[in-house]
């Protein structure tokens, strides 16, 4: 039984301490892939030096994330064309719109997103969209590159239905984590109504821990705990969770 974790900050300062110890605790509970999301150029190397700990189980993503796109952004976006010049990765994120802390570069977030989106259809590759309180502005930009090499995960899904299936129609799998275990998260409510096909698990670790360790730091075992709401949801063993949505992982990031 193999699960994936298809969004991770494993290079986290918070992991700092007990890195090894955490990446061989997931491994030991049946996590054994992880897929990495860049941020910007200054997390690159400490990407790097996480993959070199596990060559064999850690997958890099290249990108910008949209809370670091600020005056330098197109400085940023060229570093982030460098490095897929010097080596491969397997998706382009993670990259979209966060309105959450500030509002000031939306135009910004949006071209950066587009760029970026536009870089992974050059590659072939998936993208994996960070989007926050910008539902709208994010569909903006994938509406127009609405195309058949548009593919990817929505990262950390916390829409509606609709919306969901407005992200599903766009060639997105949506990233389910911790969220789906909280009373107040609401995306368990209609999860049942989505094909297992278009899920994939992730934790965003060290972020939005499923409970019982919710507000604690997470980690990639918990990956586990999302895929037993998951199986308690769908009415399916624990099982077939891990075999579809590593499938599914598989589909998205070709490995």
């Amino acid at each position: 039984m193999i699960f994936t974790d298809t969004h991770t900050h494993l290079y986290s300062s918070q992991f700092q301490d007990d890195r090894v110890e955490t990446i061989q605790r997931a491994i030991d509970a049946g996590v054994s892939r992880f897929f990495i999301p860049s941020i910007d150029s200054t997390y690159t190397q400490k990407m790097y030096d996480l993959e070199a700990l596990f060559p064999d189980n850690i997958f890099l993503m290249m990108g910008l994330h949209p809370c670091y796109v600020k005056e330098n952004y197109l400085e940023e976006l060229a570093h982030v064309e460098a490095e897929f010049v010097k080596r491969k990765f397997y998706a382009v994120g993670e990259i979209g719109v966060d309105l959450f802390w500030d509002k000031t570069f939306l135009k910004e977030q949006q071209h950066a997103f587009q760029q970026q989106i536009q870089l992974a259809k050059k590659q072939g590759l998936a993208i994996n969209i960070h989007c926050r309180d910008a539902f709208d502005e994010t569909f903006e930009v994938l509406e127009g590159e609405k195309s058949n090499d548009l593919f990817g995960i929505f990262h950390c899904f916390t829409g509606d239905f609709t919306q969901a299936e407005r992200a599903i129609s766009l060639g997105l799998k949506l990233g389910i984590g911790g969220v789906a275990t909280f009373k107040n998260g609401k995306i368990d409510q209609f999860l049942k109504d989505i094909d297992l096909k278009h899920i994939v698990l992730e934790t965003d670790s060290p972020y939005l821990a499923p409970n019982p360790h919710r507000g604690k730091r997470n980690e990639s075992s918990y990956t586990v705990l999302v895929a037993q709401k998951l199986a308690e949801i769908y009415n399916l063993p624990i099982e077939e969770i891990a075999r579809i949505t590593t499938e599914n992982s598989k589909d998205i990031f070709g490995i």
